[in-house]
């Protein structure tokens, strides 16, 4: 009796979406660290396999707004569930790939089938926490993405050593299917955790989805997140072939390596919700654009950098400051929008960073291979964090604080 009222708590639940996450981003890095093989065995350069990283983007910044009405519309726990299968078998797929045209489609399906999950599983969590604990649950959920990215080097590095990048893929494919099970089985519905608010009611003075996609308010947020994005998927995408051929690394230093930043950064996103609340209320304008500057100037620390232990530090460094505005542009919808809407709201913040993820991967491998050098694709990168800054000096406190007070009514 005791094991079985213990699942019913909203940590139990926490918990799960944050391992679901974990496994998420392990899956998606694995194409990074296996790029060279992939490149080696279907023959292909800088170019085409920055087609093959933006192909799952693509997919999942389709799905992000989709997702977040399903989640709002039939609950997160059917969401979840499909969309944890779903990217499951689309990994073990990837395995099976035959050509660069099926890997381009097996990508992108991936994509659609993930894309669901970071505004269903957000949506969960709103769904059995308080409005007052849920930029804290935010900004601690999806830290996860870092701790997924830093594991998944160690992991999966070796992995690629010793089984083979095809194997690879099959193996996390399968432990994602059987996570899926153990997720329908466990978690139960919302109303047995407590504060779950009901959907059916008079909607009456209450923002419409429809008017939420006409929210300024929130498509700034996007906008910041887009432009942060270039950075956050550039990165995450490049820096592993960065150090295999730029600094002449091996495949082993390079799966202790890149998972040094995530750290720092797992650091910051865990934190960045609760600082929002405690030190920035009403000023998130002022968090998001130090951050932002901040950012820029390790980025380029990086582009000037002479080791490679110089490049690891300000990337360290960057990440931990651009993982505040990730932090932020997730929290806020939950702080200020009614639970009946947080799913949709953080699919348009997360369908600003997953477009990023398309349009960011390919524009670097392009630029390495006009180029010649990644001098170019740092400066991309820059760019990008000055046109963050910008966007998020127009934040509004006052606008921000009316949004939150026409969903007051709404717990």
């Amino acid at each position: 009796m005791k094991i079985k009222n213990a699942l019913h708590r909203p940590l139990v639940v926490f918990v799960l979406l944050y391992l679901g996450y974990v496994i998420s981003y392990i899956d998606r890095s694995a194409i990074s660290l296996a790029l060279s093989h992939i490149g080696k065995d279907f023959n292909l350069g800088p170019a085409e396999l920055g087609v093959v990283l933006s192909a799952f983007y693509l997919g999942y910044a389709a799905m992000q707004i989709p997702g977040g009405w399903l989640a709002d519309r039939f609950g997160a726990k059917s969401v979840v569930i499909v969309s944890i299968s779903l990217w499951s078998i689309f990994t073990l797929m990837t395995g099976l790939a035959w050509s660069l045209a099926s890997l381009l489609v097996i990508r992108f399906l991936f994509g659609l089938g993930e894309g669901s999950y970071p505004s269903s599983a957000i949506k969960g969590g709103a769904e059995i926490y308080t409005r007052k604990d849920r930029p804290k649950m935010a900004s601690l959920m999806i830290s996860s993405n870092y701790t997924g990215s830093f594991i998944a080097p160690l992991i999966i590095a070796p992995l690629i050593l010793w089984l083979g990048w095809r194997d690879v893929f099959l193996a996390i494919g399968v432990a994602g299917i059987i996570f899926a099970v153990m997720y329908a089985a466990v978690v139960k519905r919302p109303e047995a955790y407590g504060n779950y608010q009901p959907q059916s009611g008079s909607l009456e003075g209450k923002a419409s989805t429809r008017e939420l996609l006409r929210m300024p308010l929130l498509w700034k947020i996007v906008a910041i997140w887009f432009a942060l994005g270039l950075v956050n998927k550039g990165l995450d995408a490049w820096m592993p072939m960065y150090l295999l051929t730029a600094r002449g690394l091996d495949l082993k230093t390079v799966g202790l390596l890149v998972p040094l930043p995530f750290i720092s950064a797992a650091i910051a996103t865990a934190m960045g919700g609760w600082l929002m609340v405690k030190y920035f209320d009403g000023r998130e304008k002022y968090l998001m654009t130090g951050s932002c500057i901040l950012t820029g100037v390790f980025l380029y620390g990086m582009y000037t950098s002479q080791t490679t232990s110089e490049v690891i530090a300000y990337q360290a460094a960057a990440y931990f400051f651009k993982s505040f505005v990730f932090a932020a542009a997730f929290a806020l919808p939950t702080k200020i929008l009614s639970q009946r809407l947080v799913g949709t709201g953080i699919g348009m913040v997360n369908f600003g960073g997953q477009l990023a993820g398309f349009v960011s991967p390919m524009a670097i491998g392009f630029l390495v291979s006009y180029y010649k050098t990644y001098d170019s694709a740092f400066l991309f990168l820059i760019g990008a964090t000055a046109v963050a800054t910008l966007i998020s000096m127009s934040l509004s406190a006052s606008k921000i604080l009316s949004v939150q007070q026409a969903n007051a009514n709404e717990a």
